[in-house]
């Protein structure tokens, strides 16, 4: 384990966490496996499956982020991250094989174990099933008719004639 990411990403996120240990695991592993260092703009690209702690650690181990627009989170809610590589076209996506619960260790514990395994013990390799995301966009703003915000146009919907942000929206359903 690289003490110094650790380290890195323990000071962004606040505290040390067997969350944050599967981030900076994933981190190295995308590193090694990809060959990639961390991101300056939108060179390394990250789709994570999940919303926890350890996507602090992608964002300040390999300079993804939502801001930059080579952060996107695919709600799975999967310990899975897809990594790509604008530059040469590599992917790789990384899942989680291992929980606490499955080793019967205390937190702390599996936090040291994941922290200091190989990285082929406890994650699974693969292909990303779905293509590298395009680059970030900037769209129109439209002001919402009902409210007067301003959105960008992709987010924009028709209701009674009128175009109306995703928050002024009814959804219609039924049911399916």
């Amino acid at each position: 384990m690289n003490r110094d990411l650790w380290i890195k990403a323990v000071e962004f996120h606040g505290h040390e966490c067997p969350g944050l240990a599967i981030g900076v695991k994933a981190c190295e592993a995308a590193m090694l496996k990809m060959n990639i260092k961390a991101s300056e703009d939108e060179e390394i690209v990250c789709v994570t499956e999940n919303d926890a702690c350890g996507v602090d650690a992608i964002q300040v181990i390999l300079g993804c982020s939502i801001g930059k627009g080579n952060l996107i989170y695919r709600d799975t809610g999967k310990q899975a991250f897809s990594f790509f590589n604008r530059a040469n076209g590599d992917k790789l996506r990384v899942y989680l094989k291992v929980r606490g619960s499955d080793k019967n260790m205390p937190r702390d514990e599996f936090q040291e174990y994941l922290l200091n395994a190989d990285i082929d013990e406890i994650f699974d390799f693969s292909i990303p099933k779905y293509n590298l995301p395009e680059k970030a966009r900037i769209f129109k703003s439209i002001k919402c008719e009902h409210c007067g915000e301003l959105a960008p146009e992709h987010k924009i919907r028709f209701q009674d004639g009128k175009k109306v942000c995703l928050d002024c929206f009814n959804e219609y359903s039924r049911g399916f």
